[in-house]
């Protein structure tokens, strides 16, 4: 009886650590160059209000670049989101002219770890970092 209890808590303590270790490297950032930041101006295509991660896809450019390129930006979940303020489901909508600031995929692909994003028709503004949302003069 008492092997087979040890047994069993054995087995939900390697599965209690895997979980934990997957979950820490899902939410791994390293991809991301955050030493660096760009900035695209575009217009929104699509946003998804997703767990565990919200995503917008713009159709943009870099400054000082004439190709249009479609572009990923990652953000934290939508509870953090609502959280950092002024963010909802709707904040944000394909159709939207933005100019984005970003932390660039390392690798090179087009897209990346939004910062902020300025809503240009309205001055509407935007992060993904809950703490820079608590701090004056966010623009």
């Amino acid at each position: 009886m008492k092997s087979i209890k040890t047994i069993i808590s054995s087995t939900l303590a390697v599965g209690a650590a895997v979980a934990t270790f997957a979950a820490f490297a899902h939410h791994s950032t390293t991809m991301f160059d955050h030493a660096k930041t760009l900035q695209i101006t575009g217009v929104v295509e699509q946003m998804h209000w997703t767990n565990p991660h919200v995503a917008v896809i713009i159709k943009g450019k870099e400054a000082g670049s004439a190709e249009e390129t479609t572009w990923l930006m990652e953000m934290t979940s939508p509870g953090n989101l609502i959280r950092a303020g002024g963010w909802s489901r709707n904040a944000v909508k394909p159709g939207d002219k933005v100019v984005v600031d970003f932390s660039p995929l390392r690798d090179g692909k087009k897209g990346g770890a939004l910062k902020k994003l300025v809503k240009t028709d309205t001055g509407d503004v935007f992060t993904a970092n809950i703490r820079a949302q608590e701090a004056a003069n966010l623009e």
